[in-house]
């Protein structure tokens, strides 16, 4: 049985994923937050093997920062959100379902992350629409050459993203 817990800060929207994710006998949600602190709260206290992570969360936290702290305790990731994030980011997520969806997405999304959390192969048919997976090799090759990050982190990526093409001192006024 895989053990979830669900961060989101629209109550109706995570009684709905609540919903959807117990519906299927394989899944328990085991727990819900609605900003960072509680996240990390709740995942320390259930040890859950995914966190289904909204990227826009209550008191103007994100789910980035929340999915960075996560990780670092080894606890792995799928995203949900209205927006995907401009690049792919497998250091923090296992990849991105996109709102909205259907009862169908969220389970072949789940189906999809215990197979890469299980280390089993999956069937690219399977994959919804409005889900992204973020795969080593995808990500790679979406980086610019030259970009080596000294640490795998959210940080290091911003700061590469200022420094780019509109940042820093290229940045026009």
């Amino acid at each position: 049985m895989l053990k979830i817990l669900i961060v989101e800060d629209d109550s109706q929207l995570a009684a709905t994923l609540k919903y959807l994710v117990e519906d299927n006998p394989r899944y328990r949600v085991v727990g819900s937050a609605e900003d960072a602190d509680s996240a990390i709260a709740a995942a320390a206290e259930h040890h859950p093997d995914l966190v289904l992570l909204d990227l826009h969360l209550a008191h103007g936290t994100t789910g980035f920062s929340v999915a960075a702290r996560l990780t670092e305790q080894g606890v792995p990731c799928l995203f949900v959100s209205g927006k995907a994030p401009r690049f792919p980011m497998p250091d923090l997520a296992l990849g991105c379902l996109m709102k909205p969806f259907t009862a169908e997405d969220v389970h072949r999304s789940l189906a999809m992350a215990e197979d890469l959390l299980r280390g089993r192969e999956t069937l690219r048919p399977r994959i919804p629409e409005n889900l992204t997976l973020y795969e080593p090799a995808e990500a790679e090759a979406s980086v610019e050459v030259g970009y080596i990050p000294s640490k795998r982190s959210i940080r290091t990526r911003f700061e590469h993203w200022i420094s780019g093409p509109l940042g820093g001192s290229q940045r026009a006024c």
